[in-house]
């Protein structure tokens, strides 16, 4: 049974420089995976949760969002842009987005750049179970070298978030999704750059605020690079219980393979004798006669022609 009153901030400000060259003209949030925009199964997932209403908050290239997205209607979720003219952090962003949200409730937020199962129903849940004023959804890894990891007291309440260090004391990390009280979100400083993990969250513990943690090992993954945005797309083409994805109006020669959680974009071709291999064809490229493509990106519109062989590499940015 949901709560009612479920709100949600998405953080989809980054530029995404990591991604390059894929993120030259497109934000990284509005990058395809598994033949959408990677925003949308955020959307779905705020959606499923309950969550009324989203408030995306944007800066680099912030107007090629709503054109897609619109008012929410069709996503069955009320959709509010709040564009950063200068980026503000995660902090600064949470603060100014969340001057759209008209309900009063706790609000989830959302990192644009993680792809996960995480229950986030339970999660909500969990934080008002516990008169929680944050609530951070945490993973585990095999290395937490690279991502700072947190500690947790029995209760399940934070008691230390630790900078990237070589001999992390857990395995415990913050996997990039919060639950936030609307009074706590109040105390961020306004239209000031603004870091969450860096500033808000310690601040938070030495005062004393009730900072818990709700651990959730399903799915979880960092999108951060091409080959990153290549295992989300293919991890879900594969969820599907189908090896590729063709999208509408693409044409698949008779004698071309297609395998390895592969998408082929809307009103895509891909000719005779064509081997395409865990690879990313945009809508309304072309594949040549007996080229054989493997973890490859292929922008929109490119013609890569007849016989290319190539692996791990861009074609049109």
């Amino acid at each position: 049974m949901h709560s009612k009153n479920r709100s949600a901030i998405l953080l989809v400000g980054g530029r995404g420089t990591r991604l390059a060259p894929l993120t030259n003209n497109t934000p990284k949030p509005m990058l395809q995976v598994a033949g959408v925009p990677f925003t949308e199964h955020q959307i779905l997932k705020a959606r499923d949760a309950g969550i009324t209403e989203i408030v995306l908050a944007t800066s680099f290239k912030a107007e090629l969002f709503e054109p897609y997205f619109g008012d929410g209607k069709n996503f069955g979720i009320s959709i509010r842009y709040a564009v950063e003219e200068v980026a503000l952090g995660t902090g600064g962003a949470i603060s100014n987005a969340a001057q759209m949200l008209t309900g009063s409730g706790p609000v989830a937020i959302f990192n644009g750049d993680v792809l996960s199962h995480h229950d986030l129903d339970g999660q909500f849940n969990f934080h008002e179970a516990n008169s929680a004023d944050v609530t951070l959804y945490l993973t585990k890894v095999e290395d937490a070298r690279a991502f700072g990891a947190v500690e947790l007291d029995d209760s399940g309440r934070v008691s230390a978030f630790n900078e990237k260090m070589e001999n992390p004391p857990t395995n415990i990390i913050n996997a990039g999704s919060y639950i936030f009280e609307r009074s706590v979100i109040d105390t961020i400083p306004f239209g000031k750059v603004v870091s969450v993990e860096r500033e808000t969250f310690p601040s938070l513990l030495k005062s004393g605020a009730k900072v818990f943690g709700f651990i959730d090992t399903s799915y979880w993954l960092d999108i951060g690079t091409p080959a990153a945005l290549l295992k989300a797309s293919r991890d879900l083409v594969f969820a599907t219980s189908k090896d590729f994805l063709a999208l509408p109006n693409s044409n698949i020669a008779s004698s071309a393979q297609v395998t390895g959680g592969s998408v082929v974009g809307r009103d895509a071709k891909v000719a005779q004798l064509a081997i395409i291999e865990s690879s990313v064809i945009g809508d309304g490229a072309s594949i040549g006669e007996r080229a054989r493509l493997t973890n490859c990106f292929v922008a929109a519109g490119f013609n890569v022609p007849a016989d290319v062989i190539a692996e791990n590499n861009f074609f049109g940015f």
